[in-house]
């Protein structure tokens, strides 16, 4: 029949989750301080031992056996030592018993004990976290949405308290109190404020565990994943082979009628996923990789790891994608450098030196034939230079009926001036003859 104080240690494992031997560990250490605080003096190493089912504790002087004792609290020499204990050495702990008759420890002591089992605790549960999930790293578990801090989502994953950042979140995904969400554990780190539960939902390992989860193919070893490239939210491709011949591997990702992929694309909020079939031929491998655009040609150049890719022209756009993203992610998915070109364009850029040459010729001959004048700029130019030259004439012809009118005028005028002065002298000259 267990005692009321092993139910209520037992009842402290449940809640925090530490084991029984950590807990009276803890015990232990806040009876040893307790003692050197009421009974114990300074320097001293003191350690206590507890019974759980009787409670009855037990102190001691722990000294250790040393050549030269340097403090007298902590050590003694390997003949005071054989007095304590036969066949003593150097190096040995001789433990004295020092546990008084009565126990009554005071109010600073038992606060003293309380701090020291909080503590301990503490730390107990801090290491059972850690010790908990660093090796479920990988793996994918539900959790609920416990608060919302900056961008931070803290998700209580039951035994802990995991963290998930916003680059590890779903782009245009709004987490709100209360959600349930399938999380990756991605890394556990040791910080001073104890364990961190780092968890994702934007690493291409999120999509590989749905897959496994998902399919069973993948658990019973006849698919599994060669490579995935994944931009979050928007768009992957997963290249998936078959191990067993007489297995389909783009069929069983799919499922019936697309069961089991739509399954994954709901887990991803909408994302498009790309099955591509893996092969070992880099040729057959880009050209799948490119889906849904078809291929006409492939170059590759095995050296530098790049390919230069032929296209239908009504398949280029559809080859590159919205944004470049069709080709991007088929040179994450395959590792290669890709280049792709209309056909067209690789018509244009296939020439040889001499066709060049021949084209350069043509282009110059043409511009010297354009700059050749024409029939219709000859009688342009004549059009243009009779009308000049009847706009010159007739220019001529005012300046100099202009210059004609000037002095006419100019003879009225004096003529106007002059006759007053001829009728004053001849009135004169009359009126002299008469006389």
């Amino acid at each position: 029949m267990p005692t009321e104080f092993e139910f209520a240690v037992d009842q402290i494992c449940e809640e925090k989750g530490i084991s029984k031997e950590a807990v009276i560990e803890t015990i232990e250490a806040a009876l040893a301080a307790a003692y050197r605080k009421d009974y114990g003096e300074k320097g001293q190493n003191i350690e206590a031992t507890f019974d759980v089912k009787t409670g009855q504790t037990r102190v001691f002087d722990v000294q250790e056996v040393v050549e030269e004792v340097e403090n007298l609290k902590r050590e003694l020499t390997e003949k005071e030592a054989q007095k304590l204990k036969k066949g003593a050495k150097v190096g040995d702990e001789i433990k004295t018993e020092v546990t008084p008759k009565e126990i009554n420890f005071g109010r600073i002591a038992a606060q003293t004990a309380k701090q020291v089992i909080a503590q301990k605790i503490r730390e107990a549960e801090k290491d059972a976290i850690y010790d908990a999930f660093k090796d479920r790293v990988g793996e994918l578990v539900n959790g609920v949405v416990q608060r919302v801090e900056g961008g931070l989502l803290f998700i209580d994953l039951g035994q802990a308290v995991g963290v998930l950042s916003p680059p590890e979140q779903m782009p245009r995904e709004h987490y709100q109190i209360g959600d349930r969400l399938r999380v990756l554990i991605a890394d556990v780190n040791i910080t001073p404020k104890g364990p961190e539960v780092v968890l994702s939902r934007s690493r291409p390992e999120f999509i590989s565990k749905l897959f496994a989860m998902e399919i069973p193919e993948f658990g019973a070893g006849a698919i599994e994943i060669k490579s995935i490239a994944r931009e979050a939210g928007a768009r992957s491709k997963v290249a998936v082979k078959a191990l067993q011949e007489d297995v389909d591997p783009i069929g069983a990702c799919v499922g019936q009628r697309g069961a089991r992929i739509q399954t994954i694309i709901s887990e991803l909020g909408g994302e498009k996923v790309d099955i591509i079939s893996w092969d070992d031929n880099i040729v057959k491998y880009i050209t799948n990789a490119l889906s849904p655009a078809k291929v006409l040609s492939v170059k590759i150049d095995e050296k530098k790891m790049h390919s230069v890719v032929e296209v239908a022209d009504d398949q280029l756009s559809l080859a590159i994608g919205k944004g470049g993203q069709n080709v991007r992610l088929a040179v994450k998915l395959t590792g290669w450098n890709i280049d792709v070109v209309g056909e067209s364009q690789e018509v244009k850029t296939s020439g040889t030196e001499e066709t060049e040459k021949k084209k350069v010729a043509s282009d110059d001959e043409t511009k010297k034939e354009s700059k050749k004048p024409t029939a219709k700029d000859t009688k342009k130019s004549s059009q243009s230079k009779t009308t000049k030259e009847k706009k010159d004439v007739a220019k001529s012809a005012t300046a100099v009926k202009k210059a004609k009118q000037k002095p006419a005028a100019k003879t009225k005028k004096s003529k106007s001036g002059v006759k007053p002065t001829k009728k004053a002298g001849t009135k004169k000259s009359s009126e002299s003859k008469k006389k």
